[in-house]
């Protein structure tokens, strides 16, 4: 995906350090199993922004921590979020993601569910080994709230009566969660006062949200290559995103079209639909709902980080949403 000079300055400033998260991850892949490493290094390798271990990094700078945990942090959100992205792939029947077959198209489903749990396993070990209850509390209840938000979407699958506030919740759980613990554990490993803890935390939430809500975007307006998965793959799936929701909410005699369209199979049965939310405003909505994430993403630092800190966080904030441009 392509990246702005900004972006790649933030990556090329930690490079030491993703070297050594990166070794960090295989090490802790090792498994006298070996279909374990196989699964393991093939979603993982095939890349990918790594934004959440960049945010654990960014923001343990930003707090002064001067350890090397971070390292170990940075590799344990990366795991989380890979064992996540396992189960997302066989719940949603994806056969594609970040350009490569996924791992269940590739091994089938029982496997890659089985190496997401020892990846979550895996992860456990590995904050054990942190000795900081707090950090181990902190991603516990975030692993906790990403399941919760995972179920949400489920039971939400083709329901044309989602609100918005129902699915900035979901999303919230879902996506934002694991990007609010990224910089929220930075914080406490630093050792930071609880004021600036939950500024961080609130940092990575509204990160996280307009992340999301861009992915939201480019599955209706993106293409193969920017995406890494087949565009439209939200709505074939049944899922609600917002831009969808909104445009019901302008057009809400299009329900009965939109029930027809996400029953019947093949693209071209959805056409009406992505007509739909390009006549009604939606797209446009969903930007500036995203951007008004990342102003709040910014807002959440002041007075909590200064200078080089704050330029690098407030990049990496308006990057989020550079994809939509």
């Amino acid at each position: 995906m392509p990246q702005t000079e900004d972006v790649r300055s933030l990556y090329t400033a930690f490079q030491e350090e993703f070297r050594s998260v990166n070794n960090c991850i295989a090490a802790e892949l090792c498994s006298d199993v070996a279909l374990v490493e196989q699964i393991g290094q093939h979603i993982l390798g095939a890349g990918g922004k790594r934004l959440r271990p960049l945010l654990v990094l960014l923001s343990a700078s930003a707090c002064g921590y001067k350890g090397t945990q971070h390292i170990v942090l940075a590799a344990i959100i990366e795991c989380l979020h890979t064992a996540t992205l396992l189960h997302d792939d066989v719940v949603d029947a994806s056969d594609l993601r970040r350009g490569r077959l996924t791992a269940n198209a590739h091994w089938g489903n029982a496997p890659s569910v089985l190496v997401g749990d020892f990846l979550y396993s895996r992860a456990f070990q590995m904050m054990v080994r942190l000795k900081n209850l707090a950090v181990m509390d902190a991603l516990a209840k975030a692993t906790n709230v990403i399941a919760e938000g995972e179920v949400m979407q489920l039971a939400n699958v083709r329901n044309l009566q989602t609100t918005e506030s129902e699915y900035m919740r979901t999303i919230c759980c879902k996506t934002a969660a694991l990007f609010a613990v990224s910089s929220q554990s930075a914080a406490l490993l630093a050792g930071v006062d609880e004021t600036r803890v939950q500024a961080f935390r609130r940092y990575g939430e509204h990160l996280g949200m307009a992340f999301q809500l861009t992915d939201d975007l480019l599955d209706y307006t993106g293409d193969q290559s920017e995406l890494g998965k087949n565009p439209g793959d939200d709505l074939a799936e049944g899922k609600l995103t917002l831009p969808l929701i909104h445009a019901l909410n302008q057009r809400p005699e299009a329900v009965s079209m939109v029930e027809q369209a996400l029953a019947a199979d093949g693209p071209d049965a959805r056409d009406p639909v992505m007509q739909l939310v390009n006549e009604s405003g939606a797209l446009d909505y969903t930007v500036r709902s995203a951007h008004r994430q990342v102003e709040q993403a910014i807002a959440a630092l002041d007075g909590m980080t200064h200078g080089t800190s704050r330029q690098a966080l407030e990049k990496l904030a308006r990057f989020s949403v550079s994809r939509m441009a």
